[in-house]
């Protein structure tokens, strides 16, 4: 699913109003009927006491006055609170027109500041999209009147003072929501940590947009949704053997932290690998052998960490990091993989599959040099922190996503930035956001079992490499919402996100 910028989401309105015949007041009356409905569904009449719509003077304050009269049609108790301009929309004036008599109005002043009764509803209406500045003055007023008081706030389309696509002055006035009600299109702004305290929980609405704007326009945001993944795995061919699936290796553990390697190994094998071998220190042949039986391992001579590298020709991908360590010999292991993965073969003429997670990607931030011999396509998998090791520290997330673009252009890699709407940067400077996952999954070992699902995907010789990895990314976070619905998110750990792969897998099957 596309994310289109603020004049993009204004031009795509035009284009549905042009497209289909309509003028735009009935397109605001799509966004306001589909607004109620959602309301309704989540509020009864009976339990929602007094519901306050305060109304902007544009398009946003049009759909707030367009809800008020179906909200009252519905028999919710509403009331409407207008906020003062020189100037209103020509869509706000028609549904200011066509408000009933039975639906009280005030206009708010600097000495008239509306009451919020507790217990009760507060649509916020004040302002959309087309905000271009912070708020001030009487608006500001309302927005900190608002936050402050004990009410329950729903915003529609965007909450008030939040830029949709773009950070705003770290002390502008936002209101915040406890839910926000959108249409057609998630905002960018919707994805992102620093904003998740004015959004609150979101939900897109559908009013029949063009689907010939959406399918013709280019925009570097997508958002994967079921819908985007369905089918994408392969159908597993009845005369298939092992030999069908890809032969992986990974590299992983050290003394004390075996667990990653097991962790990833047995999310490796639910992911549909055919064969998997695991290089592992020697301290941790017992426990491997033992958890792990289906999968073959090559103890390293050495005893606590990995210090040799074995020879590459059988697999059709790589793994390396999860529990690894930062020993020097380990880091000449993780330099001599670059260069061989890198280098043709007569059997293999493109650079072998790399997965890169935990101490690898540390490894990489301490000696930055070695990023110019990423192999093109390798997956790396770092969370905030570790992706600030291998460029620099974000002024807030919207930069964060600016040098996440940048990095994996430059170096022609594909980069998981992990985390609430995990997203995943394209070499051609794409980013996807992820639908999938939940709080619970915010657990040690959860980033080892995504390396082993992605390293089973990438040893998969039917998925070309981004479909592999967002293939990936969404069933990890699936299998973690199917855990959780088990276990709660409180009590979700990285093993039962491993135990249900193969469901979560199962589902998008082709």
């Amino acid at each position: 699913m596309k994310i289109f910028s603020a004049a993009q989401t204004r031009q795509l309105d035009q284009a549905t109003i042009a497209e289909q015949g309509l003028i735009s007041v009935e397109l605001m009356e799509r966004a306001a009927t589909a607004f109620t409905g959602w309301f309704a569904s989540h509020f009864s009449p009976a339990e929602t006491g007094e519901i306050l719509i305060l109304c902007g003077p544009g398009n946003n304050g049009g759909d707030g006055l367009a809800a008020a009269r179906l909200l009252l049609q519905a028999n919710y108790p509403v009331r409407v609170a207008l906020l003062p301009a020189e100037k209103q929309s020509a869509d706000w004036q028609h549904n200011r027109q066509h408000l009933p008599a039975a639906v009280p109005v005030v206009e708010i002043s600097e000495g008239q500041l509306p009451g919020f009764p507790a217990g009760g509803v507060v649509i916020d209406a004040l302002f959309g999209t087309g905000l271009s500045r912070p708020l001030d003055g009487l608006a500001a007023a309302v927005v900190a009147h608002l936050n402050a008081a004990p009410a329950r706030v729903v915003a529609i389309d965007l909450p008030s003072g939040l830029f949709a696509d773009a950070p705003q002055p770290a002390d502008s006035p936002v209101v915040r929501a406890q839910h926000t009600v959108s249409f057609g299109r998630p905002k960018l702004a919707f994805l992102l940590p620093q904003n998740a305290g004015f959004v609150g929980e979101w939900q897109v609405e559908d009013i029949g947009l063009s689907e010939g704007f959406i399918a013709d326009t280019a925009t570097p945001w997508h958002y994967t949704d079921a819908a985007a993944v369905a089918g994408a795995l392969p159908a597993r061919p009845r005369f298939s053997h092992k030999g069908t699936f890809g032969h992986a290796l990974l590299l992983a553990g050290s003394r004390g932290k075996m667990g990653a390697a097991v962790l990833s190994a047995g999310a490796c094998l639910r992911s549909g690998v055919g064969l998997l071998t695991a290089r592992i220190p020697g301290c941790g042949y017992d426990i491997f052998q033992i958890s792990q039986p289906e999968a073959m391992c090559l103890p390293d001579t050495q005893v606590n960490f990995i210090s040799k590298l074995p020879k590459l020709a059988p697999y059709q991908a790589v793994g390396i990091g999860p529990g690894l360590g930062q020993e020097t010999a380990t880091l000449a292991v993780l330099r001599k993989l670059l260069k061989a993965a890198a280098k043709p073969t007569e059997k293999r003429p493109n650079p072998l599959p790399l997965v890169i997670d935990a101490d690898a990607l540390n490894l990489l931030g301490l000696h930055r040099e070695l990023l110019k011999l990423l192999p093109e396509n390798t997956v790396l998998t770092p969370h905030p922190k570790e992706f600030e090791r291998l460029t620099e520290p974000a002024r807030d997330d919207y930069h964060r996503l600016d040098l996440l673009r940048d990095f994996a252009t430059k170096y022609r890699c594909l980069v998981v930035l992990k985390g609430a709407y995990t997203c995943l940067a394209t070499p051609t400077g794409a980013l996807h956001f992820n639908s999938t996952g939940n709080a619970g999954m915010a657990t040690g070992g959860s980033g080892d079992v995504l390396t082993g699902v992605l390293l089973a995907l990438r040893a998969h010789a039917q998925l070309p490499a981004f479909e592999a990895v967002r293939l990936g990314v969404y069933a990890h976070g699936r299998a973690g919402d199917l855990g959780a619905a088990q276990t709660g998110q409180a009590g979700l750990v990285a093993g039962d996100i491993v135990r249900h792969m193969g469901p979560a897998l199962a589902e998008l099957e082709a």
